[in-house]
């Protein structure tokens, strides 16, 4: 399908507005990695959830969710919905003491946490090992959505579209540093949110959906609205709410849902005035990402099962879309088809906006890592900031080619996510526990990268070998016990870090708890004394039932069920109340 001018005036005015904005701070990023990376640590609260929002919401994200409803129902996004848990540890325990740390990247924390050359190597390895390996898989993965997305609705060759699309992201990019892709990243949200809105009305409206009770009433479709599986379908509870809510939220690494913080949500809450402004940034971003957000999307997948029941339908409909890419995700591009003039500019300039948000930002985190944590921690330490912010730029550009490359070699949104869960299986706990006992040392973050790395790709290799593997959700088991183990093991084997070491680390983030109590001096509660985090881990439960509840609400309110989604409401409320009653308690400077 080709666009009306009026489609195209809207993605080029979107496009001048990007390069506008990194163009107006473009003299004042460059003036120090400190500028281009944290924004000289004066963002507002609201700019930084914002953008946490939106660099989340990535051109992969709505295809994504049509890939789980239209294999799994709606329950399948528990897959990703039991990652609220790990958010809110990062908001009411981890944030404060993140901004506490004053770190220009979190992988800096290595050396203030551990000691000697092993925690030396550990920063130095990760700053390549996430800011380019992982980094690039993230980065492909949202450009696939890209192509996929270009080829259905303007029928444009991939490599144009990833070309073009990297040309002006790593403009601006460059060009603004983080604080150009924070504020650019307000208007993204605002253009992104506004699109998915409207591809859900016009997905109501089509002929063959019929509106919202039609769709509902629809056999395809009935069967899949459910919040929860059957309850007699006990694969189905195991795989997708037992396993996520009970082992992966906390065990698994995964990029913007760290346990214990980490990766851009580290970045942007390193970038805030205030602890304060970290904590509520995080918050922010929470709410808005699993309880404002989703319900677009859904209801555009559910309304693709009418119109596209199978992938042979798909295949029908774009006939000029390799076979190879040809999958349950494509539903999604595939239903913005039937967008009207004028509209579909809108929301194709939204898709770029989600595309460019995730990837700039992406780029400028990997960025931050190779500059500050490799090239001058080890190769350049007195390069002057003017020469580390053109290595940021060229680095800019280095990760946005590989990942483009990269690209072209994926087929569907949720193989990125299934090997991205199993490479980080295993290592969540060691990440929430460092900053709490003072045994972990950096030996045992080691043990865990390289074992989880080497189950993952094992159980790759055996099932390109034509071995019967057991199905993900054993093998994501067996990568979280593997890893933990060994990484435990290793940590009662080997040396903690020396004790001066330890003790300025207690001391510069004020820790507590029967954890640091050997190291605890007068200024900090390491006795017990005052100590926040009981208090922080009752704030996070009341504050997932109010999110969970909220956006159980929502979903009532659209399947017509007002009763119901009013005592949700009501719940949602009351533990709201119950979080606003244990801030002062939070210690939040």
């Amino acid at each position: 399908m080709s666009l009306a001018p009026i489609d195209w005036f809207s993605i080029v005015a979107f496009f001048a507005l990007s390069f506008v904005i990194g163009f107006v701070v473009l003299r004042r990023a460059g003036t120090s990695t400190a500028e281009f990376f944290l924004s000289g640590r004066s963002m507002p609260w609201w700019l930084l959830g914002v953008s946490m929002v939106a660099t989340t919401f990535s051109a992969d994200t709505p295809n994504l969710v049509t890939d789980i409803v239209r294999q799994n129902g709606v329950a399948g996004n528990w897959v990703w919905w039991a990652f609220l848990l790990t958010g809110m540890l990062t908001v009411f325990v981890y944030a404060k003491l993140w901004r506490r740390s004053g770190v220009l990247t979190d992988l800096e924390f290595y050396e203030i946490r551990y000691s000697g050359r092993a925690a030396a190597f550990l920063r130095g390895f990760r700053a390549l090992y996430l800011g380019v390996f992982f980094n690039v898989l993230i980065m492909a993965s949202v450009s696939l959505a890209l192509v996929k997305f270009a080829g259905v609705i303007l029928d444009v060759d991939p490599v144009v579209t990833l070309i073009v699309a990297s040309v002006v992201t790593v403009s601006y990019s460059a060009m603004g540093g983080l604080r150009g892709v924070i504020v650019t990243d307000f208007f993204q949200f605002a253009i992104a949110l506004f699109g998915a809105v409207a591809a859900a009305m016009v997905a109501l409206n089509l002929p063959d959906v019929g509106g919202l009770d039609a769709l509902l009433s629809h056999p395809l479709v009935s069967a899949r609205t459910s919040f929860f599986p059957d309850i007699n379908a006990r694969d189905a509870w195991i795989t997708i709410i037992v396993l996520p809510l009970a082992v992966q939220w906390w065990s698994v690494w995964y990029p913007g849902s760290e346990p214990g913080g980490g990766g851009y949500i580290a970045q942007r809450m390193l970038s805030a005035k205030s602890e304060g402004g970290a904590v509520k940034a995080a918050l922010f971003f929470n709410f808005a990402h699993y309880a404002l957000r989703p319900w677009p999307w859904i209801i555009v997948a559910l309304a693709s099962l009418v119109v596209f029941p199978d992938l042979e339908s798909l295949q029908a409909a774009f006939p000029n879309i390799g076979a190879d890419v040809i999958g349950h995700d494509l539903a999604y591009p595939a239903m913005l088809t039937f967008l009207p003039a004028g509209l579909l500019g809108l929301v194709v300039a939204s898709l770029i906006a989600a595309f460019m948000s995730t990837i700039s930002t992406h780029l400028n985190w990997g960025s931050s890592y190779i500059v500050h944590d490799f090239y001058r921690r080890f190769i350049r330490p007195d390069a002057s900031e003017k020469q580390l912010v053109a290595v940021g730029r060229l680095s800019t550009i280095g990760l946005m080619v590989l990942s483009g490359g990269f690209a072209l070699l994926l087929t569907n949104a949720l193989q990125a996510f299934n090997i991205l869960l199993q490479v980080g299986a295993g290592t969540g706990l060691l990440f929430i526990l460092r900053w709490f006992w003072w045994r972990i040392n950096p030996w045992s973050e080691i043990a865990a990268m390289v074992v989880s790395f080497i189950v993952a790709v094992v159980f790759a290799v055996l099932s390109q070998s034509g071995f019967e593997l057991p199905s993900s959700s054993v093998q994501l088991l067996l990568g979280v016990g593997i890893t933990t183990l060994a990484w435990i093991g290793v940590t009662l084997a080997t040396p903690p870090s020396d004790e001066d070491t330890l003790r300025k680390f207690c001391a510069l983030i004020n820790a507590g708890g029967p954890g640091w109590r050997k190291y605890a001096t007068a200024s900090t509660t390491g006795d017990g004394s005052g100590w926040s985090v009981p208090s922080g881990l009752m704030a996070m439960l009341a504050g997932s039932v109010s999110i969970y509840s909220l956006l159980f609400a929502i979903g009532l309110t659209i399947y017509g069920e007002v009763g119901s989604a009013f005592g949700m409401a009501l719940v949602a409320v009351g533990a709201a109340v119950v979080v606003v009653r244990l801030w002062p308690k939070l210690q939040i400077r």
